[in-house]
Formats: structure tokens, C-alpha cells, sequence
């Protein structure tokens, strides 16, 4: 009788020991195939149980959540969605998550393991933390600018403080209300599809994920590089450029909106953004220097995070002496986004030193405490100061004499550079008005603010398009909103309204 006992208490050991060993076996070899199986909506239920983290800006959230009080509980919530989209983008039961709301999506949803109290807590507990915070860098004021500046146009800006690297705005026009896609209800699919399917793309972020021809705007990196490599030395000195200017080894001839730039010097060239002169610059500077001043400056970097993804901005160096001149007036395959173009600015006012530019200031958890921070920035040298000295001088020149008129403020000193950037098969599409600026308050010691604005002018105005007349009031808007005070208005030179 013993024995049968025995036998029956072997038995039943191996039997605890073959569930246990199935058990792990499912627990631990298996568990992400069935984490990853559409039909297991644990953890859906799981992540949608809670509020999700905020989205912050100026120290108010402009993100929220909402009890449904069905099994994917809380859905995401946006203030003035549509300004700050191209900041937050979309978190969405359905489509999943983009632009902040993804590259922060552990911290948002509580899932990094930075948010646990000690090291393991979660796996041994079983617990969920509270979704963490995200602070951005973004300057409200600006950003409110910046988007009713652009209002129904189609176009973005890009906004940075040179001295860090912050970024102030990001705005994108057309945009969209990422709240219309946060459930998974036949509405958010309808919005999906719609959005989808428009072909202004309202959710394409302009200021970071597309790319435009920078047009005169990229003047600036030509004329960093003529004076870095001493192909010019005098700003005020003729150019010994013809106009019209045969591009090498061709018949073409480029020609200028502006009149007076026969030998025009690099300051008066500058002002009136003279095609021919920059061309032959670019030419005589030479692929090699043309080529390593533009990637100072950041072009040709697939690297870019901000934190989420920024697009390539390009300069060709396989070209030839013809290709480099229009490549050398942002033409060819030249191409930028504005966030590029905001950073070439900010390169010249401080002072031919860049930092990266970065969105999140710092993220922290729900109560408050820090989690991480953005730290200090390394910066890299892009030109000379001597250079960068030089160029402040003559994109103030421009708000002062020249095409950027409508950028002034009173009470500040403000730089920029207008640009009109064709495009499309022979020129034929409607093309792009650019400014590019920086604005420092008189007695300040540095410039606050550098700004990018591209508008993609309509058809019906496509003779009146500029970048003086389009682009510049709206970027003397944003730097005004992060000056605070200054106000708007030509000091009295000569400057033309409405330039090329």
C-alpha cells in the first residue's frame, strides 16, 4: 500500500513539475509570440487603461485624455490641435502613433522602465506606472504667430534660438486635428481616410519631412563660402560678374528680377539677391569648398533627430561648373527644409557657431520629478567668426536697404534674406517664396530668434510672389511674438517692399 502511495506521489510531482515547466515554457519562450498576436487585445486594454502623459508647452499641456469608459479606456485629447500637430502629431488606437507622440511613446505611455521606481519594480510587481510628461521647447507666442501668419496658405516655419538650439516654432499649413483619429471608431476611419486622400497632404509636416528648392535664400551658404576661401574679400568691391551670365560650357543665360547687377559688389548683390553674381561665385569657389561649407551648415545629414526624424537636406556634389552655379543659387538639386534653412541663420547669428537643434526641453514623471533632460548641446563651427561677422552685416543690409523691407522692427536689429525658388518641369510649377532671419533686441547681446518661412504661392497670385512680400511679414510676426515689445515697421531706407 506504501508503494502505490509513493508511486502515486511521484506521480504527481512530475505532473506539478511538467505544468510548471509548461507554464515558463508559455510565460517566458512564448510569450512574444503571443504578445504579438493580433487577436490578444490584453495588451491593448493594458496601455489604454490610463491617462497617457502630456504634451507640454510654456508649462500648460496641450494634450489631455478622455475616459470612454470602454475597454480601450482613455483616449488622446489635443488643445489647438491643428497649431500644434506638426509638434505633437497623432496617438491613435487605430493608426498608432507619429512625430512626438512617437519618438516619447514609452515615456507617454508609461512603459519606459525609466519611470519605475527601482530597477525591475514593474516585472516583479506586476504594476503600471503613470505616463510621464514631455516638456517641449516651443515657444507659444511664436507658435500661434507662426500659424495664424501662414493662416490658409500652404507652407510652414521653422523657428530656433541660435545660442541653444531650441526650437521656438514648427508649424505646418494645411493641418489637421490629431484628435479626430484618436479612437478606433468608424469616424476616426473615415477622418483617416480623408486626410489620406487630400491632395494638400495636411499631414505632412512641412517644416521637417518635406524638402523645397531653397532659391535665393541659399545665398547665404554661397556667400559663407566665397568669403570663407577669400574668393571675395571686399564687400564692397566690384565682382567682375556679367549679366547676363553664360553658365559654363553651355548656352544658357541666367538673368536677375533686379537691375544694376553688372559687377555688382557682393553687398549690393546681396540686397538685391543678383542671380549672375552668385553663380559665378559659386563657380569660382569650386565644387570641393561649395560642397564642405554647405554640410558645415547641416545639408547632406540623414542623421537629424529632433527627437523624431528630420528629412535630408541635399547639395548635389557630383556636379559640373554649369549644375554648381544653379546649385549655388538654390536651384538644381538644391533642396531644404525649413528647419535647415532656420538653422542656417541661426549659424550666422551666432556668430558662425551652430548647435543642433532640439524639440524637448526635458521629460519628467506625473508628479514632477525629472526623468532626463536635454543638457547643454554641442556646438560646431560652420564658418569664420569673421565671416559670420560679415554676413550679419549684410543680411542686415537687406531688411534695411534691400528685399526683406517687411521683416523690420522697430526697436530690434533684424537680418534676413529673401528667396523666390522655381521649380517643376521648366520652371512650370507655382513657385516657392522663401525668408530666412534673425532679430536681436537693440542692447541685447545676441540674437534671440532665427526663423525659415516657405510659402507655396497659388496660381492666382503666381506674378506677385515673392519672398519679401509673402514670407517676410510672416517670419517679422514670430520674431516679434519671441522679442516681445518690438514692433513691426520699416525704419526708413530704401528697402523695397515686396523683393524677390
Amino acid at each position: 500500500m506504501t508503494r502505490h502511495i509513493r508511486h502515486a506521489a511521484l506521480f504527481c510531482a512530475l505532473l506539478l513539475v511538467a505544468l510548471v515547466v509548461n507554464a515558463a515554457r508559455v510565460q517566458i519562450v512564448q510569450a512574444p509570440e503571443y504578445d504579438g498576436n493580433p487577436a490578444n487585445r490584453r495588451p491593448d486594454i493594458a496601455r489604454y487603461q490610463q491617462p497617457r502623459g502630456d504634451i507640454l508647452v510654456g508649462g500648460e499641456a496641450v494634450t489631455g485624455s478622455r475616459d470612454t469608459g470602454e475597454h480601450l479606456r482613455y483616449e488622446r485629447t489635443y488643445a489647438d490641435g491643428p497649431m500644434y500637430a506638426p509638434v505633437t502629431g497623432f496617438a491613435s488606437q487605430a493608426y498608432g502613433t507619429s512625430l512626438l507622440e512617437h519618438a516619447e511613446d514609452g515615456l507617454l505611455s508609461g512603459a519606459d522602465p525609466m519611470l519605475a521606481p527601482l530597477p525591475l519594480w514593474n516585472d516583479v510587481t506586476g504594476a503600471h506606472n503613470p505616463g510621464g510628461d514631455v516638456v517641449t521647447t516651443i515657444d507659444g507666442a511664436a507658435q500661434r504667430a507662426a500659424f495664424e501668419g501662414l493662416g490658409r496658405r500652404t507652407g510652414a516655419v521653422a523657428a530656433i534660438e541660435p545660442a541653444t538650439g531650441r526650437i521656438l516654432a514648427l508649424v505646418s499649413t494645411p493641418s489637421y486635428d490629431p484628435g479626430l483619429l484618436s479612437g478606433n471608431s468608424a469616424d476616426a476611419n473615415r477622418t483617416w481616410d480623408r486626410l489620406n486622400g487630400d491632395p494638400d497632404k495636411p499631414m505632412l509636416n512641412r517644416a521637417v519631412r518635406r524638402t523645397y528648392p531653397p532659391g535665393s535664400t541659399f545665398k547665404v551658404v554661397t556667400a559663407a563660402a566665397a568669403l570663407d576661401a577669400g574668393v571675395v574679400r571686399d564687400l564692397d568691391a566690384p565682382t567682375r560678374s556679367p549679366d547676363p551670365y553664360t553658365l559654363p560650357g553651355t548656352r544658357t543665360r541666367l538673368t536677375n528680377e533686379a537691375d544694376g547687377c553688372r559687377d555688382a559688389s557682393l553687398r549690393e548683390a546681396f540686397e538685391w539677391s543678383c542671380n549672375t553674381v552668385f553663380a559665378k561665385l559659386g563657380v569660382d569657389v569650386g565644387v570641393p569648398d561649395m560642397a564642405a561649407t554647405a554640410e558645415a551648415f547641416g545639408f547632406n545629414d540623414d542623421g537629424v533627430r529632433i527627437p523624431f526624424a528630420v528629412a535630408r537636406s541635399t547639395f548635389d556634389t557630383s556636379v559640373d561648373r554649369a549644375q554648381l552655379g544653379l546649385s549655388s543659387i538654390g536651384q538644381y538639386n538644391t533642396r531644404a527644409t525649413p528647419l535647415q534653412m532656420a538653422t542656417v541663420a541661426a549659424a550666422v547669428a551666432g556668430g558662425g557657431q551652430v548647435r543642433s537643434p532640439y524639440l524637448v526641453e526635458r521629460t519628467q514623471r506625473a508628479g514632477g520629478s525629472l526623468v532626463a533632460t536635454a543638457g547643454s548641446r554641442p556646438s560646431r563651427e560652420v564658418m569664420r567668426p569673421s565671416t559670420a561677422a560679415r554676413l550679419k552685416e549684410l543680411m542686415t543690409g537687406v531688411v534695411e536697404n534691400g528685399t526683406g523691407a517687411n521683416a523690420a522692427i522697430r526697436g530690434a536689429v533684424v537680418g534676413g534674406k529673401t528667396g523666390t525658388a522655381q521649380h517643376g518641369v521648366g520652371n512650370s510649377g507655382t513657385p516657392y517664396a522663401w525668408f530666412v532671419s534673425w532679430a536681436q533686441r537693440a542692447g541685447d547681446v545676441e540674437p534671440k530668434v532665427a526663423v525659415a518661412v516657405v510659402v507655396e504661392g497659388s496660381a492666382a497670385d503666381r506674378e506677385g510672389i515673392s519672398g519679401g512680400g509673402l514670407a517676410a511679414p510672416i517670419a517679422r510676426s514670430v520674431m516679434e511674438a519671441v522679442l516681445g515689445g518690438a514692433k513691426g515697421g520699416a525704419p526708413g531706407g530704401r528697402g523695397r517692399a515686396g523683393g524677390r
